[in-house]
């Protein structure tokens, strides 16, 4: 299968949208429509089009245009390094897709991308029970695992 790497556009919201539906792990979207996420997804995706902040790169089948893939990544500045950081926040391919490259070939635009601005590293999160970890799919392209780091989240809710 032939597939190009290119930047996001706000059409490719349906595209994104197929891609997070076929992999199903994710409890907030078996809430929604099939449209009602292909519109939130254009809603998020046109608030990260609007800025530098982040960039957005699709593998997209050359034959048919049918997205494969997604890779979303947001460059912050930290005060205490010498450069920017990229933070690869999303990376899913489709499940029918797996396995032909096209994960490492998104992974390689984002690196590409964090040389041109001069970043000193880029970081991700991969939750130990995907397939991805347990596969050594960061491990194989190059990425290293943090032995000393965790990871915390604080939802963010309206107190009554």
């Amino acid at each position: 299968m032939e597939f190009d790497i290119r930047p996001a556009h706000l059409e490719d919201a349906a595209g994104l949208a197929e891609i997070l539906i076929q992999i199903g792990w994710f409890s907030a979207l078996k809430d929604e429509t099939p449209e009602q996420t292909r519109q939130r997804v254009a809603r998020h995706l046109q608030m990260c089009l609007q800025d530098d902040s982040h960039t957005l790169y699709v593998a997209a089948e050359v034959r048919t245009g049918r997205l494969l893939g997604y890779v979303a990544v947001h460059w912050l500045p930290y005060l205490i390094l010498s450069a920017p950081e990229g933070y690869v926040s999303e990376l899913f391919v489709h499940p029918q897709t797996r396995g032909a490259g096209v994960g490492l070939r998104l992974l390689e635009s984002v690196q590409e991308e964090a040389l041109r601005r001069g970043c000193c590293r880029l970081s991700l999160l991969n939750f130990r029970n995907r397939e991805s970890y347990q596969r050594g799919f960061y491990a194989k392209a190059g990425w290293e695992e943090r032995p000393n780091a965790a990871n915390f989240v604080y939802l963010v809710t309206e107190k009554t």
